[in-house]
């Protein structure tokens, strides 16, 4: 599938605009996760699932906001109703692949290198592999043919 999104995001430049878009998003929404994940669990002691689970669920607020009025703005033409479900659905499949990676990695490391190093790490993982999930489902889904 990374091969697939790779030639067309390289063949096409709008699509490779596109990508760009959204990873710039991303990023903020990266700031937005990392951010409000240290807070949680290094600030408030949460746990790291939950605290996780938090960080992810309000960047990806952010992440459906400045997509649909950035990095996809002509599918404003589109409901909020139809395509808000779309983009959350995609993301919780892509919380679940965070969660999994952040804690599964976390567990390995934290032994080794300690916290808030452990889940930081895991995360900026968690986050570049998901990405890629993401931009690809969204694609081809829920800003299908625009």
């Amino acid at each position: 599938m990374i091969q697939t999104l790779t030639n067309i995001y390289l063949s096409r430049p709008k699509e490779f605009n596109r990508f760009a878009k959204f990873a710039i998003v991303g990023a903020l929404g990266a700031l937005i996760d990392f951010g409000l994940l240290n807070l949680m669990r290094g600030v408030f002691g949460w746990d790291l699932l939950w605290a996780n689970t938090f960080s992810v669920c309000v960047a990806m607020l952010s992440n459906f906001i400045w997509n649909r009025y950035w990095t996809f703005p002509e599918s404003r033409s589109r409901k909020k109703r139809t395509q808000l479900p779309q983009f959350v659905l995609v993301n919780l499949v892509g919380l679940l692949i965070n969660n999994l990676i952040v804690v599964g990695i976390d567990s390995l490391l934290v032994p080794h290198v300690g916290e808030p190093w452990s889940y930081n790490i895991a995360k900026a993982f968690a986050i570049g592999v998901v990405l890629f999930w993401n931009f690809g489902v969204n694609r081809l889904w829920t800003y299908r043919g625009l």
